[in-house]
């Protein structure tokens, strides 16, 4: 059993913002993605810029508007293509375009991974707080990364007899370790005499290989090799199943807070710094009733009093509930000169605009946290129509990713949104 200890003021500099050693304290990325969007004109501000108003949708993240940035008025072009109906809009808002077939552009996360996550022991980690593996994180549409649907798993798979505690007073390599990580050393020296006698597509195929090789060859490096103390590295206790994976509401949540819990303290240990949680998707559905989330936006009637369709409302509510949790979760971690979500970013992404109708006109996106200082926060801005991707090339500069464009066709941008680069 290993239990971590908090990072004493002597592993930072005199200010709390680096390490002693100088080395800055690390920056995380995340998406956090739900389906079927956010009510129009429930959600969006009336005043732009900083100070502005949280609307009836949002309410429950009022206590952390200052760390919020809302981006109205996006869209998503789909340049004649046929939609895929609750995934072409999340595509182009993590990938940035529309994609002929096979879905093969790489999301937004597996940028930046290869950007801040190249050093840590997973890339990314990957969960579903709706029973289901389905993830939107993908270097191409053969290469997705799979999410974790339970709790425990996720515990076990980054807190387990792997994991090496950075505030450990003691460090031994393990032989096993070696032993892993000499033959896949030997194996690699053999790549290019395979790669020259394959065609291309199977030269495609390896290199995705490969890459996966290269990167469990990295993470078994960095077992031999002692932590960096972190201030914030604290292991969570041992997780027990509270409820099972499944499409009831009340299992999404609980396990929503699970599993922000162990993304926290992963983050915060520095065994990944870039997650994917898919918060809330169309087959959620309450206990007591089988009609789902996307049943209700398709067959539920306005409510003339309430100018939105009531139990579609509550979903979404529900959602943003599970949001208050995971900001509370993030920002209740105390690192260096402020907390976890000051050094992190996390995207909101969603696949329509209107639940009703679902379309992808008016998206509704927004960041939490200040990216270690490089994105202000606590800012509306109005995007008249531009398309989403403005948001995800912002973000992609801000952690340094060196793009000066993104997108495909009309969804391709050089405009960053100026408002929230500091």
């Amino acid at each position: 059993v290993t239990l971590g200890v908090p990072f004493l003021d002597c592993f930072l500099n005199t200010n709390g913002t680096a390490q002693a050693s100088g080395a800055p304290l690390p920056l995380r990325f995340g998406t956090w993605i739900q389906q079927l969007g956010m009510n129009p004109g429930f959600w969006e501000p009336t005043t732009v810029g900083p100070k502005y108003e949280m609307r009836d949708q949002m309410r429950q993240l009022a206590p952390f508007r200052d760390k919020i940035n809302v981006i109205s008025g996006t869209r998503v072009f789909l340049d004649g293509h046929a939609p895929k109906v609750h995934h072409t809009g999340l595509q182009v808002c993590v990938g940035g375009g529309v994609p002929p077939g096979i879905e093969d552009f790489p999301s937004i996360d597996t940028l930046i991974a290869d950007t801040i996550g190249s050093k840590t022991r997973f890339r990314s980690l990957e969960v579903s707080c709706t029973g289901s593996p389905m993830s939107y994180s993908k270097r191409s549409g053969s290469a997705i990364n799979p999410s974790e649907i339970s709790p425990v798993a996720l515990y076990a798979r980054v807190f387990g007899p792997d994991f090496k505690d950075p505030n450990a007073a003691e460090f031994t390599p393990d032989p096993a370790v070696i032993a892993r990580k000499s033959v896949l050393s030997a194996f690699a020296e053999e790549r290019q005499s395979l790669l020259s006698e394959v065609g291309a597509t199977d030269r495609v195929r390896l290199d995705e290989y490969f890459t996966a090789l290269r990167e469990l060859e990295q993470q078994l490096s960095l077992q031999l090799e002692k932590p960096a103390p972190l201030e914030a590295c604290q292991v969570p206790a041992k997780v027990e199943e509270q409820a099972p994976p499944g499409t009831v509401v009340e299992d999404a949540f609980t396990n929503h807070k699970l599993f922000m819990q162990i993304l926290a303290h992963a983050l915060a240990c520095d065994q990944t710094r870039v997650i994917n949680v898919l918060n809330w998707a169309g087959e959620l559905r309450r206990a007591s009733n089988p009609m789902t989330f996307h049943i209700y936006s398709h067959e539920e009637s306005v409510d003339p009093k309430i100018g939105y369709q009531p139990n579609v409302g509550w979903f979404m509510e529900r959602c943003m509930d599970a949001g208050h949790e995971m900001l509370t979760i993030m920002d209740g971690i105390r690192e260096g000169d402020g907390t976890l979500l000051d050094h992190s970013l996390l995207f909101y992404a969603t696949d329509h605009g209107y639940a009703k109708f679902h379309s992808l006109e008016h998206m509704p996106m927004l960041t939490f946290g200040k990216a270690g200082g490089k994105m202000k926060s606590g800012i509306h801005v109005a995007a008249d129509g531009d398309t989403t991707s403005r948001v995800g090339l912002t973000i992609l500069q801000a952690f340094g990713v060196p793009v000066n464009s993104w997108g495909t066709e009309s969804n391709q941008t050089s405009r960053t949104i100026t408002e929230l680069i500091t």
